[in-house]
């Protein structure tokens, strides 16, 4: 049975309101609110804790209260909080470990470990381990640290003094406990140093059991990898709480996103995230990205932060580039298998959560001939099918370049009899090639006007032209002419679809 407990006297009390917290603050708190309600299961009576430990959990805060020596009490409770299993994986009570898959073990433990326990002196392991999954049928080798021991394990040690009772006064605080605190010079560590006080650093390392893990692998170079960590906006903890626990197992794939919007708004479009969401109180989180940099390749530094809010209008999209895109590929390199979350959903995501239309800067991976070979036309269809747009004029200049080049393809069809898909190829990166040469106003709109007089008479062109006017003419940035350009270039059909409309409109101009 669980006891609930009357805290008179809290030696250690934490409340979500406290104005001098910040939201990995809360989030730690979240995961101690989790821990504590997990280890009620294991001894509900507190007889059977050290020190007859007890505590008050509310949706708000917790109070813990124990009589004896702090150290032992603390020590206890780090030691069952922070474990490690058999098969060599970091193993958090809060999260009800025993009852989840080992794909998503796998995960926690490569998202800890690549973002709050990347250092050697903070992790402790015994050299690596290798894991089969299958994934859509084909089997992925997924390697990880086979864990020794941990920082969290044995921080009691940090909290309490010599007399083993629970510090007064602040202590360090290094970045594998609040990602971003670092000393800020060398010769003046103790001066500028990060610092908190001991019952808020007990709370911080709890912040890896409630926090979310997504891993990004390059495209192009699939051996590296980055990490993102998501750190939800915790306004109830027992909501919470439940939340999470909801989630339940998640597949290895789940774990993979292509950027640090994808990441964020992957997290707060999980259903059990908006199906249990206070009413009328939009969702939040905090995502840092870590990856490598020149300064510093021995492990992973926090490149980016952002704090995104999911409007509905986000949601919808979001949700229709999952539906329109491929989820991910599974690609083989150098005898291994990989996965590989799908970019164009990333940079749609990045777009929203910076408050640009979801099609902005898409050129970027048009440009790229090593990414140009992921580009899928069908998705990018899709979405110019199904998003709402801010000005119809912006719909109306795809479809008149649609337009355009069906009747480019019917002339090269009428050209030859064998071959013309590789010609309209070839005619596809020329004109790629023409439109990323554009560098100004100027130059996009001897392109447009040479791409659409190559087509002949546009009838979207003739009907709507004053719509188009501000488009084509420079009046509106050129910028979002030529990215809609590039997606009307990418969205066009290819293949069969191409050829069978290219006969239709061959057939229609004979008659």
């Amino acid at each position: 049975m669980s006891v609930v407990a009357s805290v008179v006297n809290p030696k250690i009390q934490l409340n979500l309101g406290d104005p001098s917290i910040t939201w990995i603050h809360r989030v730690g708190i979240a995961g101690l609110w989790m821990t504590l309600k997990q280890l009620e299961k294991l001894y509900p009576i507190p007889a059977e804790r050290p020190g007859n430990l007890t505590w008050l959990l509310t949706p708000r805060s917790i109070s813990l209260e124990w009589q004896g020596q702090d150290f032992v009490v603390l020590d206890w409770l780090l030691k069952q909080s922070f474990q490690i299993n058999e098969e060599g994986l970091i193993s958090l009570t809060g999260l009800n470990t025993h009852s989840i898959n080992i794909e998503t073990q796998i995960n926690i433990h490569l998202g800890i470990t690549g973002t709050f326990l990347q250092h050697n002196q903070v992790f402790k392991f015994d050299g690596g381990k290798s894991w089969s999954l299958i994934v859509d049928g084909i089997e992925i080798d997924v390697e990880y640290k086979k864990a020794v021991s941990y920082a969290h394990q044995h921080f009691a040690k940090q909290l309490c003094d010599k007399q083993g009772q629970l510090l007064g006064q602040s202590i360090g605080v290094a970045g594998w406990l609040y990602p971003g605190s670092v000393v800020r010079h060398v010769a003046f560590t103790k001066e500028t140093r990060f610092e908190e006080k001991p019952q808020l650093a007990f709370a911080l390392l709890y912040a890896l059991v409630a926090c979310h893990y997504f891993v990004l692998r390059s495209h192009t170079k699939l051996e590296q990898t980055q990490y993102a960590l998501v750190i939800p906006e915790v306004v109830d903890l027992e909501i919470y709480a439940q939340e999470y626990w909801n989630l339940g197992n998640l597949d290895y794939k789940d774990f993979h996103v292509s950027s640090l919007g994808d990441a964020a708004l992957k997290f707060l479009t999980y259903e059990t995230i908006v199906e249990l969401a206070i009413p009328d109180q939009e969702k939040r989180c905090q995502v840092m990205l870590f990856g490598t940099v020149i300064w510093s390749k021995q492990q992973k530094t926090r490149i980016e932060i952002a704090v995104v809010e999911a409007t509905e209008i986000m949601d919808f999209i979001y949700k229709l580039s999952r539906i329109s895109f491929p989820e991910y590929q599974i690609i083989e390199y150098k005898n291994k298998n990989f996965i590989i979350s799908n970019m164009f959903r990333g940079t749609i995501a990045d777009n929203l959560v910076k408050g640009f239309p979801w099609w902005a800067n898409l050129y970027t991976i048009f440009k790229n001939k090593n990414l140009f070979k992921f580009i899928t036309n069908d998705g990018v269809y899709k979405m110019i099918q199904n998003a709402e747009w801010n000005l119809e004029s912006q719909k109306l200049f795809i479809k008149a370049c649609h337009e355009a080049l069906k009747k480019i393809y019917a002339k090269i069809y009428g050209r030859t009899n064998e071959g013309q898909y590789a010609q309209i190829e070839r005619e596809n990166i020329r004109i790629l090639s023409q439109l990323g040469r554009c560098t100004n106003a100027e130059n996009f709109r001897k392109f447009i006007a040479e791409f659409w007089g190559r087509a002949g008479q546009l009838s979207i062109l003739e009907k709507h032209w004053e719509e188009l006017l501000p488009l084509t003419s420079g009046i509106m940035d050129w910028k979002v002419a030529r990215d809609l350009t590039f997606i009307a270039l990418a969205s066009y059909p290819k293949s069969n679809m191409v050829e069978k409309q290219i006969l239709e409109i061959s057939d229609s101009n004979s008659e």
